[in-house]
Order: C-alpha cells, then sequence, then structure tokens
C-alpha cells in the first residue's frame, strides 16, 4: 500500500479542514516515514526476495518498533498529542492520531503475514498483495476518493494552489506505478529512496495553504 495511505489523508481533510494537509500526510505516512531510518540505523530489517508476494520483492522480517499494532498505536497516541499540545483541538488532533493508526490497517490488508501485534508476538495480514487486481483496484479507489473528498471541502485560492495540489497528485500516482515493476538493488538503496518521501510534506502543506474552505 503506497497511494492508498494518501488517499487516507486527503480523505481526512473532510473531518479536520483546519488542518493542513501536510499533517494529514505526516500522520497517515508516520510508520514509514520511521521505517526507513529505522534501517539505516540498523534498528529494522528488511531482505529483497523476489517471489515473495506477487506484488512486492521486499520480506519484512523485522520492524517491530514501526510496524506492529502495538507500537503503531502508541505513535499514534503520540502524533496525535502532540498536535494536540500544538493547536489544543481535540477533534482535530483525533484524526491525526487515527491517520497513524490507519497506516497499519491498510497494511494489514495488503501485507502477507508479517506484521507483528507487538514486538516478538505473532505476525498477521491478509496477502491482498498476492493478488495483482484487487489490490491494485483498491489501491486507486483509496487514493481517488481521498482526491474526491479534499476536493469537496476546498477550493484552490490561486494558481499555486491549483497546480501544486495536482502536480503532487500527478507525481504519487505516477511515482507508486513506475514501482510495481522495478525493486531497488539492496536495502540500502531501498531504505534511502524511501526517505524522499519526506519532501511530500511540505508538498502538500504548500499546495494547502493556496487552497481554501469551500463555502
Amino acid at each position: 500500500m503506497f497511494i492508498g495511505h494518501f488517499g487516507v489523508a486527503l480523505a481526512a481533510k473532510k473531518l479536520a479542514p483546519r488542518t493542513s494537509l501536510g499533517t494529514l500526510f505526516f500522520a497517515a505516512q508516520f510508520l514509514d516515514l520511521l521505517w526507513p531510518i529505522f534501517l539505516l540505523l540498523g534498528v529494522e530489517h528488511v531482505r529483497i526476495a523476489p517471489g515473495i508476494t506477487r506484488m512486492t520483492p521486499f520480506d519484512f522480517y523485522d520492524y517491530p518498533i514501526s510496524h506492529s499494532l502495538v507500537t503503531a498505536a502508541g505513535w499514534s497516541l503520540l502524533v496525535g498529542g502532540i498536535y494536540y499540545a500544538a493547536r489544543h483541538r481535540f477533534a482535530d488532533a483525533s484524526v491525526v492520531g487515527f491517520a497513524v493508526l490507519s497506516h497499519w490497517v491498510l497494511d494489514f490488508v495488503v501485507h502477507r503475514p508479517d506484521l507483528p501485534l507487538w514486538p516478538g508476538g505473532p505476525k498477521v495480514g491478509l496477502g491482498l498483495w498476492n493478488h495483482w487486481l484487487p489490490e491494485i483496484v483498491l489501491e486507486v479507489a483509496i487514493f481517488f476518493a481521498g482526491i474526491w473528498l479534499y476536493l469537496t471541502v476546498t477550493r484552490a485560492r490561486d494558481r499555486i494552489g491549483q497546480y501544486t495540489f495536482w502536480t503532487l497528485m500527478t507525481l504519487l500516482f505516477f511515482g507508486w506505478a513506475s514501482t510495481l515493476s522495478s525493486a531497488p538493488p539492496d536495502p540500502h538503496s531501498m531504505a534511502w529512496f524511501a526517505l524522499t518521501m519526506w519532501i511530500f510534506i511540505p508538498w502538500a502543506a504548500w499546495a494547502d495553504k493556496h487552497r481554501e474552505p469551500r463555502m
């Protein structure tokens, strides 16, 4: 799951219209923003194993800090709590926190049983990555539903708000599509590539800043 996470962030704007899209992107992708850092630090590990699923060659055999259910719940409380401390808006902070946890839920749908319930605990996953068509349909549907919901509550205030938003959406979609037929040569390269996701946070915040609520 990749653009599906961004779809959740876009949809969350409907529930928290005063929250920046950059913040919602950060929350929905938080686990995957942490994960490459942990890989580079040697705290978590992954293997390139072609054929392990039909859609991805990655063997996520050790990522209990970033991707167990218990730690994901902890990260969601932390991120939501920090947002509440900064903005003092409980409802919006709840949306931000649930956006963090939504990442694990969507991963549970697509991953094979490699997501630990807690560090050292049993591993789960429904394995939709072994079924090309349903996974792609689901991910694309979540992404475009998110865009539609975002557009129901915002409109471009100027050309920056229009073009930066649609450029970002286009890059996300075609960037995801390009990964369906390629894989990094090694885990180290994969981690550095995954860190590029951080650039989408300020980009989304910039686009959102140049948009306004629909009246």
